[in-house]
This record gives structure tokens, C-alpha cells and sequence, in this order.
């Protein structure tokens, strides 16, 4: 909105420059969102204990998670609300693709929510039923393919792959089982990560700012070409994007701290997982996306290991518990220290992520 209604003034007022600048943008974007979350974070909280929207816990997980039952969630619409105004905000509002991460924020948060309210509210105990909620997730997928691939983009199937410079590889129709599974992937992946006190909303943070920095750089015609990597006309503007998603999370990360004050539910973890596997697929990274990601890959895998092994072996498990953090809760170490030694290989796997950039 400020972009639409300040920049066309630069002629008149100099100083309405600045709009033209993705980075002025983006910092005011981050700001704004932080701003949100700490001005309505204690309004949602208070809200939603108003309404006895309270997290129910698992009884074959850790005994000390008992103590959370109770505690509000859903506060991923704090989470949305806080990513969404700062893009309205500063964002270029047609680009198209500020629209479609819009869109993928709204379609996993619908579904997200509705699985919370199913769960807390109509006290079905698994929520929305697995199958009908990974439709959501394929249709998703199935959309976003479909807008990509049309118009004749000769770029639209096609994906970067890491340490190749210069070059998009065509995918053909197997792009379409790529997109569903990274949107599907990426959604259900940190949904399973967040189950201790700050550890999923912290690690998105380190991938959304990742993505930030990838999607200036494929923006901006300079930095791809002394990068060697693919210039994307006009995917710059998704900087703004994830640095809403950014400043949004560290201040839900505010309340979320341990003890968290309020969980962010299905409707924060698949709306920011949806929301993190299409900013990749705009921006067609999305082989780097399981480096960026990669502590959100590790908790899936550690799930889908330990199903496969216990019906295959008998009942015999790989790991004390899945998802991999109660593994290692289990194992001795504390709720916080779990979830700082994740964020440090988190740090870890997107430091080493940027560097391929420049390896090319």
C-alpha cells in the first residue's frame, strides 16, 4: 500500500525514493511485523484463554509436557496476521510473486485452522482427518503448478540445482509431482517440528531469512550475474515477503519463548511451512530447500524411520520417540537445551546453504 500510494510521488517529494529500494522496504517490513506481534501478542493470548483455547497434549510424549495442557494455541493467526499486513504494507502488491505466497500463507492457514478448531474446540481428538487434510496440501500443490506452467514460461518447470551455475534444468511433468511434494513436505515437516517451546517458529526464522537474502540476489539483475545464478525478474519483491514472515516470528518468539505463553497450532505450522516450500519453488531453489530446511527434513525423516521400522521389525523402534526432539528430551537432554542445539545446526545448514551460492 505505502509503495502504491508514496513511490508515484517521488517526483514531487525526492525523499519518496527510497520506496524503489527492496532493502528500505524489507527492513520496514521486518519492523512492522515485530511491531504487530508485540503491540497484539498479549491481546491474542488473553483472547484466546477468553475462549479456553487451550493446547491438549499428547499422553505418550514426555510426562514434564504434561504441565503445558491448557496453554492457548492457534496463535498462529497472530503469526499470519503479523507476516501478511507488513507485506500489504510494502510490498509491491501486483507482483506475482508476493501474490502467490500470499496465497499459499492463506490457503495452509485456512486448512491449519481448521484442524486446531476440529482438535480444541470440537474436541475431535486427531483434528482433520489425515487424508482430507493432505488433499488440502496436493490441491495446493496441484494449483501452484498449474499458475506456474501457464502462459508459456519456458522457465516454469524447471529447477536450479546446487553448485551449477547459470543454469535451470527442465523438469518436464515431473515438476508437477516436485511441486506438490516440497508444498506437502515442507507443510507437514514443520508441523512435526513444533512440538517444544520455540523450536519451530525459531528455525523458520533462520529459512525465511535465508530465502530473503536468495530471493534479492535472483531479483536483482547485478548479484545474479556476478553470483552465476538465474535472474528472475520481479522475484526480488519476495524479500519483503519473507522478511514480514521474519520479524513476525521473532516476535511471536517473544511469547513462544520457554515457558511459552501460547502455541502457534496447525494454523502457524502449516501456514508457515506451505508459505516456505512455495517461496522456494518461486525462486527455484527447491533442492536448497532441504539444506535451509534441513532440521525440518530431519524431524520428518525421524518420523517416517521410525514408523517404517516399528511395523517392519515388529514393534522395534530406531528412536526413543518421534519426532527426533523428544528423541534427544528423552535421552537426558533439557526442553531448552534441545531446542538452542537445533538452532545452532540450524545457523549451521543456512550458512553453508548461502556459501553454495557463491561456489557455483
Amino acid at each position: 500500500m505505502f509503495y502504491h500510494l508514496l513511490y508515484p510521488l517521488h517526483d514531487a517529494w525526492s525523499l519518496l525514493n527510497v520506496f524503489q529500494y527492496i532493502s528500505f522496504r524489507a527492513a520496514y517490513a521486518t519492523i512492522t511485523a515485530l511491531l504487530i506481534s508485540f503491540i497484539f501478542g498479549n491481546w491474542v493470548i488473553r483472547r484466546l484463554e477468553s475462549l479456553q483455547i487451550g493446547e491438549t497434549i499428547r499422553s505418550d510424549g514426555p510426562a514434564h509436557h504434561n504441565a503445558k495442557a491448557g496453554t492457548p494455541t492457534m496463535g498462529g493467526v497472530l503469526i499470519i496476521t503479523a507476516s501478511v499486513l507488513p507485506t500489504l504494507l510494502w510490498a509491491d502488491l501486483t507482483n506475482r510473486f508476493v501474490q502467490l505466497a500470499l496465497l499459499a500463507t492463506f490457503w495452509m492457514g485456512a486448512l491449519g485452522f481448521i484442524d486446531d478448531w476440529l482438535k480444541v474446540v470440537k474436541k475431535h481428538p486427531k483434528g482433520m482427518i489425515g487424508r482430507v487434510k493432505l488433499t488440502g496440501q496436493v490441491g495446493f500443490g496441484l494449483l501452484l503448478w498449474a499458475i506456474l506452467t501457464q502462459g508459456g514460461d519456458e522457465t516454469a518447470a524447471r529447477t536450479a540445482v546446487p553448485f551449477v551455475k547459470d543454469a535451470l534444468f527442465d523438469l518436464g511433468i515431473l515438476y508437477l509431482p516436485l511441486v506438490v511434494c516440497v508444498v506437502a513436505g515442507t507443510s507437514n515437516s514443520v508441523n512435526l517440528t513444533d512440538g517444544l517451546d520455540g523450536l519451530a517458529i525459531g528455525l523458520s526464522a533462520f529459512a525465511f531469512l535465508g530465502f530473503a537474502g536468495l530471493s534479492y540476489v535472483t531479483g536483482n539483475t547485478i548479484f545474479a550475474d556476478y553470483l552465476n545464478i538465474v535472474y528472475l525478474p520481479g522475484a526480488g519483491e519476495l524479500t519483503i515477503y519473507c522478511a514480514s514472515v521474519v520479524g513476525a516470528a521473532l516476535g511471536f518468539l517473544w511469547f513462544n519463548a520457554h515457558p511459552a505463553r501460547i502455541f502457534m497450532g496447525d494454523t502457524g505450522s502449516l501456514a508457515l511451512g506451505g508459505a516456505l516450500g512455495t517461496v522456494a519453488i518461486l525462486v527455484k531453489r527447491e533442492l536448497l530447500l532441504v539444506v535451509i530446511g534441513g532440521m525440518f527434513v530431519l524431524e520428518a525423516l525421524s518420523v517416517m524411520l521410525q514408523v517404517a521400522w516399528f511395523r517392519w521389525r515388529g514393534g522395534r523402534r530406531i528412536f526413543r520417540m518421534a519426532p527426533l526432539h523428544h528423541h534427544f528430551e528423552l535421552g537426558g537432554w533439557s526442553e531448552t537445551q534441545v531446542v538452542v542445539r537445533f538452532w545452532i545446526v540450524g545457523i549451521l545448514l543456512l550458512l553453508f546453504s548461502m556459501s553454495t551460492i557463491k561456489l557455483q
